[in-house]
C-alpha cells in the first residue's frame, strides 16, 4: 500500500467533511475498500480508530469551550455505548462461526452510507426549494423527566449499534436526533454531537481492537492526512458554494452505496 497516497486522499476527505460537514466515515471506509483494496472489516476497525482520535480532539476543545450540552452528551451515551459493544459483540460471533465478515459489512455498510445519504438529501431538497415549508413538529426529548432519558437513551442505543457494525454515522444520523429532538442552538450542537461521537468510538474503538480489525499503518497516515485537511476544509467554507458541494457529495455517496451493497 502506498501509505503517501492514503495521506493524500486522507487529506482530501479531511477538506471535504471540513467544507460540508458531511461524515469521514461515508468517505474513508469506501475509499479504503475501493482505493486501496483494504478488506472490510479492516477498513471499519482502522477508521474508527482513526475517527476516535480526531474527535477526542476537537471535543476537548468544546468542553474547555462550553460550547456542548452535557445532559444530552450524558444519557445518549448511556444508550449508544451498550449498543455499539452490542455491534461489534455481533461482528464477534460472525467471526466466531466463520462466516464472512466482509460478506456481512460491503452491503450493511452500503445500507448505511444510502440511508444517511437520502436523509441528507431529503433535508437539503426542502431547505433548497421548499425553505418556507411547514412540516409537522416532533416532540422534544425532556431530560429532565424519566420519559425523555427513556427516549434518549434508546435512539442512543440503536444508533450506536449502526456504527459498531458499520462505523457510519457517529456524526450525521446522531446530528439529524440533536437538531429534530433537542432543538440545540447551533453553538452547541456540534461540540454536543462531536463529544458523544468521541466517546462512542472511544468504546467501539476497543471493541474492534480486539476483534483485530484495526491495522496501525492505515490509521496513522489517515490522521495525518485527514487532520489538516478538516482544518482547510472549514476556512474555505464561506468561500465554497455550499449547497453544489453538497449536492455532488450526495450523489457520489448514493454511486457509492450502490457499488457497496452489490459487492458481496
Amino acid at each position: 500500500m502506498n501509505y503517501f497516497l492514503l495521506t493524500g486522499f486522507s487529506f482530501i476527505v479531511g477538506t471535504v467533511v471540513g467544507l460540508t460537514g458531511i461524515g469521514g466515515a461515508s468517505l474513508i471506509t469506501p475509499m479504503l475498500i475501493f482505493v486501496f483494496n483494504v478488506p472490510a472489516a479492516i477498513a471499519v476497525g482502522s477508521d474508527i480508530v482513526a475517527a476516535t482520535m480526531m474527535k477526542a480532539v476537537a471535543s476537548i476543545s468544546h468542553w474547555r469551550q462550553e460550547t456542548l450540552d452535557t445532559q444530552v452528551v450524558k444519557w445518549l451515551a448511556f444508550g449508544s455505548v451498550p449498543g455499539a459493544l452490542l455491534g461489534v459483540a455481533i461482528l464477534h460471533l460472525i467471526q466466531f462461526y466463520g462466516w464472512s465478515l466482509d460478506s456481512f459489512l460491503l452491503p450493511s455498510i452500503g445500507a448505511m452510507i444510502f440511508f444517511v445519504t437520502i436523509a441528507g438529501l431529503i433535508q437539503l431538497i426542502l431547505t433548497t426549494f421548499a425553505p418556507n415549508l411547514s412540516l409537522p413538529s416532533f416532540p422534544t426529548f425532556d431530560l429532565e423527566t424519566t420519559n425523555g432519558k427513556i427516549k434518549t437513551v434508546i435512539i442512543g442505543f440503536v444508533l450506536g449499534c449502526m456504527v459498531g457494525l458499520t462505523s457510519v454515522s457517529s456524526g450525521s444520523l446522531f446530528a439529524l436526533v440533536l437538531m429534530t429532538f433537542f432543538k440545540l442552538d447551533s453553538r452547541k450542537l456540534v461540540g454536543t454531537d462531536i463529544t458523544q461521537a468521541a466517546i462512542l468510538l472511544g468504546f467501539t474503538s476497543l471493541g474492534h481492537l480486539s476483534l483485530g480489525t484495526v491495522d496501525w499503518h492505515i490509521v496513522l497516515p489517515i490522521w495525518l492526512g485527514s487532520v489538516p485537511g478538516v482544518l482547510l476544509g472549514a476556512k474555505l467554507c464561506q468561500l465554497a458554494p455550499q449547497r453544489s458541494l453538497r449536492y455532488l457529495i450526495f450523489v457520489i455517496l448514493l454511486a457509492v452505496s450502490w457499488k457497496l451493497i452489490h459487492s458481496a
